[in-house]
């Protein structure tokens, strides 16, 4: 069975950027790659249009990114725009930036609260769960959800720790009705 674009591009940029000691430099420019692509959609949609010819999409990324963005970005532009699958290169940049937080061993989580959380106690939070779990450091995500009444919820990948109020009076009525 094929592989998926992203996978097999961003395995391919991820290698190339560990071969050649880039690791991070790509990492931060991949971000911002990402933060311009989704600003200028119409510049996605003009590359991926069946009317424009390959070698006017190629010109155009060439023009936009050359001297702007790395020769490993912007030959993967191309080589996406040359394979057709330029509607995939966020996916593909996500992908890299998610094999590049594995290898740097970089968390991602997501903290909801019922109240806005003080610098303190975020990073409470923040040292809490590198010490509980195998990451050297942590990107979280804060935001606040009044329904929560008190308490978290923490979300790393496909783990959930819901200590919120909210959850704790569902589970207690659920119990109540059973009985």
């Amino acid at each position: 069975m094929a592989k998926q674009v992203d996978i097999t591009y961003g395995n391919a940029l991820f290698e190339l950027a560990l071969e050649e000691g880039k690791l991070d430099s790509l990492y931060e420019e991949a971000i911002l790659l990402i933060q311009i692509l989704e600003e200028n959609e119409d510049l996605i949609k003009l590359l991926g249009h069946p009317q424009v010819s390959k070698e006017e999409k190629l010109k155009i990324v060439t023009s936009t990114f050359d001297g702007k963005a790395s020769d490993e970005l912007t030959g993967l532009m191309a080589m996406v725009v040359e394979k057709g699958h330029i509607g995939q290169i966020i996916r593909i940049l996500n992908y890299f930036i998610k094999q590049v937080k594995k290898e740097k061993n970089i968390g991602v989580a997501t903290v909801a609260s019922a109240v806005e959380l003080t610098d303190a106690q975020k990073k409470a939070i923040e040292q809490r769960l590198i010490e509980t779990t195998v990451y050297d450091t942590m990107e979280i995500g804060y935001s606040v959800d009044k329904s929560l009444i008190g308490g978290l919820v923490i979300r790393i990948e496909d783990r959930v720790v819901d200590s919120s109020i909210k959850t704790k009076l569902e589970n207690m009525s659920r119990t109540l009705a059973n009985a």
